[in-house]
């Protein structure tokens, strides 16, 4: 079907990613390129973000921006002149992130601000940047952050995890409606436990009896990378032009229980 008609296209779209040196970042980098689109890809890790240039060749001009997000981004150029010389930009998928495991009577403010840095503060400023910075692709664009059924469902020790992503799912609620005239779409994805490099090393992971009572908590088994970027290839394209301030769970039935 040629994309012109097929509202399902993210051909030649300029989508920019955080997180893209592994995991559902460099995921849904690659599921954007096999797409069409032009991927700007975001990442702490300089030969990790090069490997996953090589995986999104697709015969678009592709860039690539080496940064640390845990440091900030509004206090340096590099990311505003970045994405100037590639607008204008069409989407944005937050998808860095920490996931901590700390009990409350532990739990220190450093660790708190943090998580709070990587998985809510960058995005923020990211969006300020994309929304200020006149990049903005004429006819419109779509912020997708990704989250977790943490915002959602509690689990022991993961109490600064959870309010980093709960703080996500309604940040986008009040920027939808905050930039709706403006033709911004915001939405989060709230995937469950997701086979990624990250949660390989999960505790659970290292003991049999653990990992089926977590296998058991997902009617349609664990998730796969794919199946987190399917879902941002949608609300990245236009057919999901009237979804905005929506967080779509996509989580094998977790949530369901």
């Amino acid at each position: 079907m040629n994309s012109t008609n097929n509202p399902f296209s993210i051909e030649g779209k300029t989508i920019l990613i955080t997180g893209a040196s592994s995991g559902i970042g460099q995921g849904i980098a690659i599921a954007c390129a096999q797409q069409g689109a032009k991927v700007l890809l975001l990442g702490r890790n300089l030969s990790r973000l090069e490997e996953t240039l090589k995986l999104c060749e697709n015969g678009q001009e592709h860039g690539f921006l080496s940064m640390d997000l845990q440091e900030g981004v509004i206090d340096t150029n590099d990311l505003p002149s970045f994405v100037k010389t590639h607008a204008p930009i069409h989407g944005f998928v937050h998808a860095a992130g920490i996931s901590p495991t700390i009990p409350l009577k532990v739990m220190k403010k450093e660790q708190v601000l943090t998580a709070f840095q990587l998985n809510v503060f960058a995005a923020l400023e990211i969006l300020q940047i994309l929304t200020k910075t006149g990049v903005k692709a004429p006819e419109g664009m779509s912020m997708v952050m990704i989250s977790s059924v943490m915002s959602e469902a509690g689990e022991k020790g993961k109490s600064l995890y959870a309010m980093t992503k709960a703080a996500l799912v309604a940040m986008v609620k009040s920027l939808a409606l905050e930039y709706a005239d403006k033709k911004i779409r915001f939405n989060t994805i709230s995937p469950s436990v997701v086979n990624t490099p990250l949660s390989l090393k999960s505790e659970y992971r290292k003991d049999e009896l653990a990992m089926k009572q977590v296998q058991d908590q997902h009617p349609l088994g664990l998730g796969e990378v794919e199946d987190v970027a399917n879902a941002a290839l949608y609300l990245l394209s236009d057919a999901s032009r009237w979804v905005t301030g929506t967080n779509l769970i996509v989580d094998g039935g977790y949530l369901a229980r």
